[in-house]
């Protein structure tokens, strides 16, 4: 075959699958294999479970957004709206609380009732709405200028979660306009045929179409970027972080930093290191969301803004995993590796309302307050949940530090172990060859290559022999070598560590 000719050692002192020295080894593989196949195997079954629990049944949760409703226009356009409400509410349709007008007295006021988060959403009537719509119907000039939009209109924050609000709340509230418009032709329409004017073809437009909905969006977020902030980004910094924790973990190792330098200066370095590149990449991070931002209304200072919080959330993530690689056991940190992130992302998929109860234990988890910050600059304060997210955000931040600084004592305690039991060893092998030579001039045989007769053989064989026991007794300490490398990886981890991408020469 080409491939043998290629590569013509691939065949070289190779044994039988058949062959006894291979069958130890074989069933070890086999038996490690299935088993690491099998945890693998839980690891993921568990974290789909859990991503798609978070995603279950999300329309039956859809009566956790409560909205408020304010009637302005108190006349039959506003109970119209309340009675076509009625017929809608449901598990799958949000939760409507009806307010009065002392509660809030003008749509400003419900304006800053949503932009506090009180509420998702706010729908109100316009003051005068239903006699606007009576002269209308009469015809005339009240029925040329009527103006459908001036009736009833909804207050959102599309900036949060945008993807869910254009379903769950401004769909919604749209096929309630809609069923409210059916509502009142059913219970009204009588009396508004008779002060309908047949003969004007505006007047007969109003009475088929009385009113368009309207919204007021608080922030508004259309661009096709926006499906990937609260998912892929997330995801795309966590992996940022760790491919840069593994290239400087195998610089470490290769410059032997760990046996070299004081633990606290190694922690001044690493922080700094860590700190300038993930200024930069959330630099980066920021840039890009602003370059295909599109029509996006923000500004200079929310980009600063941007930037820094995504400092900070990088940050403490690449703090975060190198904790897991110090203290977690080697075999369970890629485990951990997918299980953070998976956690991480599915925190800021849907809002909690839409998940089970279960699921707001991810307010401790970074990427929910990073993402709930960086809602409100975007919509300029209108999502004021900072009283809880920065506090999460910087203690994950400094215990973080205060972890990977206890990390680094303990890998410069085991680096040093390491290679004093590396000298140990190699003093041990120079002493066993030392007191071979030495056994060997006392007893002043000849070497081996010196022409022998026969009465040399005794003597050439006793030095064979004994060769075999070097060979032996070497081999034994290289075994002992061996268990103790394995016995001090159990405590010692460096993390995970890739080759440079690039070397000086």
């Amino acid at each position: 075959m080409a491939f043998e000719r290629w590569y013509p050692k691939a065949h070289q002192g190779r044994v039988s699958g058949r062959d006894a020295t291979v069958r130890g080894p074989r069933h070890r593989f086999l038996k490690e294999a299935g088993i690491n196949l099998i945890l693998l195997q839980i690891l993921f079954l568990g974290l789909f479970c859990y991503i798609f629990g978070a995603l279950f049944q999300q329309s039956i949760h859809t009566h956790n957004f409560r909205l408020v409703y304010v009637d302005y226009d108190g006349g039959v356009i506003g109970s119209s709206l309340w009675a076509a409400y009625q017929k809608l509410k449901g598990d799958t349709f949000p939760s409507i609380v009806q307010a009065t007008t002392v509660d809030y007295p003008s749509p400003h006021d419900l304006r800053a009732a949503v932009c506090s988060t009180r509420f998702w959403s706010a729908i109100y009537t316009s003051p005068g709405a239903s006699s606007r719509l009576e002269l209308a119907l009469a015809g005339g000039a009240a029925a040329t200028n009527y103006n459908r939009s001036d009736v009833i209109t909804y207050i959102w924050n599309e900036a949060r979660y945008s993807p869910v609000q254009d379903t769950a709340i401004s769909g919604n509230l749209k096929m309630l306009a809609s069923a409210a418009r059916l509502e009142y032709t059913t219970t009204n329409g009588t009396g508004a045929m008779k002060v309908l004017s047949t003969t004007s073809p505006s007047a007969i437009s109003v009475f088929t179409n009385p009113w368009e909905l309207v919204d007021t969006d608080i922030q508004t977020t259309i661009q096709g970027s926006r499906l990937i902030y609260n998912t892929l980004v997330v995801i795309l910094i966590l992996i940022q972080e760790f491919f840069y924790l593994a290239t400087i973990n195998g610089l470490y190792i290769q410059c032997k930093i760990y046996q070299r330098l004081f633990p606290h200066r190694i922690i001044v370095y690493r922080n700094m290191i860590s700190l300038a590149y993930t200024c930069s990449g959330s630099l980066c991070t920021a840039g890009a969301i602003w370059a295909f931002r599109a029509e996006w209304n923000v500004n200079g200072n929310q980009f600063a803004l941007t930037w820094l919080v995504l400092w900070l959330f990088a940050h403490s993530n690449f703090l975060w995993l190198d904790v897991f690689t110090v203290w977690l056991p080697p075999k369970y940190v890629p485990m951990s590796l997918i299980t953070w992130v998976v956690f991480n992302v599915t925190s800021i998929l849907v809002p909690f309302e839409l998940s089970s109860g279960f699921y707001r234990w991810a307010y401790a988890m970074p990427a929910h307050e990073v993402y709930q910050a960086l809602t409100d600059i975007w919509s300029r304060g209108c999502n004021p949940q900072l009283h809880y997210a920065l506090p999460i955000l910087f203690s994950l931040e400094l215990l973080g530090l205060f972890l990977g600084a206890l990390g680094v004592y303990h890998r410069c305690h085991y680096a040093t172990l390491a290679e004093e039991q590396q000298e140990k060893v190699l003093s041990e092998r120079v002493n066993i060859g030392i007191a071979f030579e030495e056994k060997h001039k006392k007893k002043g045989v000849i070497s081996e290559d010196q022409p022998a007769g026969v009465e040399n053989m005794e003597d050439l064989e006793t030095i064979r022999s004994e060769r075999e026991e070097l060979g032996k007794e070497i081999q034994k300490e290289d075994s002992k070598i061996h268990e103790d490398q394995r016995q001090r990886n159990r405590m010692i981890n460096f993390g995970p560590s890739f080759n440079l991408a690039y070397e000086s020469v």
